[in-house]
């Protein structure tokens, strides 16, 4: 059984792996002892770390990135719910030691992917299609002024002092007067 000194020392989704790999480990030393339904719930929760790490590691998006880390936090979170339900029951005693490995590394997983998270969507390269709020902020910021303009020259009427500039004829949505 490996020993950690610091599971967030180990990357996330090698970590992931590992802890699918204890849990292969535990349900086939101690499978017979869990009911067919815990058996797969666990195999699946635990294996769903990784892959969503994966898939959203491939993703060309934050926001897919983000979804995906989101939903392998879920899964590290339920191996971890799934190994404190049953860890002090009587006929479980010998797996404890491993249940209890497994468990602490779906919980190390759960902060690590929060972190993760957090330093995602609070840092200052946000991705493709993602802008962070500063940036959102002055474009809508930008849009409002240039709509604020659009709207004024539209507003001008025939002979006033800028009716007849390139900008008010932009914003009539009309050809440019040719020079």
């Amino acid at each position: 059984m490996p020993k950690y000194e610091r599971f967030e020392d180990t990357p996330a989704w090698q970590a992931a792996a590992e802890m699918y790999n204890l849990v292969l480990d535990l349900l086939e030393a101690h499978g017979g002892e869990f009911t067919s339904g815990y058996r797969g719930q666990l195999d699946r929760c635990s294996l769903s770390v990784s892959n969503n790490i994966a898939e959203g590691f491939e993703r060309m998006t934050t926001g897919g990135l983000m979804a995906f880390l989101d939903i392998a936090r879920g899964s590290a979170g339920e191996t971890e719910s799934m190994m404190r339900v049953i860890l002090h029951r009587p006929n479980l005693a010998k797996a404890r030691p491993l249940m209890i490995l497994i468990r602490d590394l779906a919980d190390s997983l759960v902060r690590q992917l929060t972190g993760w998270m957090g330093s995602i969507e609070h840092g200052e390269v946000q991705g493709k299609r993602h802008l962070t709020k500063p940036q959102a902020q002055e474009r809508r910021q930008q849009e409002a002024a240039q709509n604020l303009r659009t709207r004024f020259y539209q507003s001008l009427k025939p002979g006033h002092a800028l009716y007849d500039t390139p900008n008010a004829r932009k914003a009539r949505g009309e050809p440019p007067e040719d020079g």
